[in-house]
């Protein structure tokens, strides 16, 4: 017997006092093939645009994220979790992202290693700038 997998399954479970636990996972409003709309509100509004320096950034402690503005009007994102041993960053600037527990800096153009001991880039988080306003996707 085979069973095809949709966007929205519904999941039975069946635990050990014989309780059954319903769960249902439904897609964010796209197509079948899985797009979104874009009109569709983004995530959390994480600041302006105005508040993130060009060749700088700003770090995001409770969402452990920074955003970057490598060049005017071009905003990038990135993990706050330092790839060596898991510090949080905690300033930009001189155009990295610096970590304070072994000297890590990252590039905020890209979040590649600027300067070891890590050897792995700060991975790139999903942000959405509409207006003004930067956004967590």
């Amino acid at each position: 017997m085979t069973y095809e997998t949709t966007r929205r399954t519904v999941l039975l479970a069946t635990g050990a006092t014989g309780a059954v636990v319903l769960v249902a996972a439904c897609g964010g409003g796209g197509d079948d093939n899985g797009s979104t709309s874009t009109s569709a509100p983004a995530g959390k509004a994480l600041t302006s645009t105005n508040k993130i320096p060009v060749g700088g950034g700003k770090i995001f402690e409770e969402e452990k994220v920074v955003v970057t503005q490598p060049d005017q009007g071009r905003f990038k994102a990135f993990s706050a979790i330092c790839t060596h041993m898991g510090c949080t960053v905690t300033t930009v600037s001189d155009g990295t992202i610096n970590c304070p527990c072994h000297g890590s800096k990252f590039h905020v153009a890209d979040g590649s290693v600027a300067h070891g001991p890590a050897t792995r880039p700060l991975p790139a988080e999903q942000i959405t700038v509409e207006g003004n306003s930067v956004r967590l996707t």
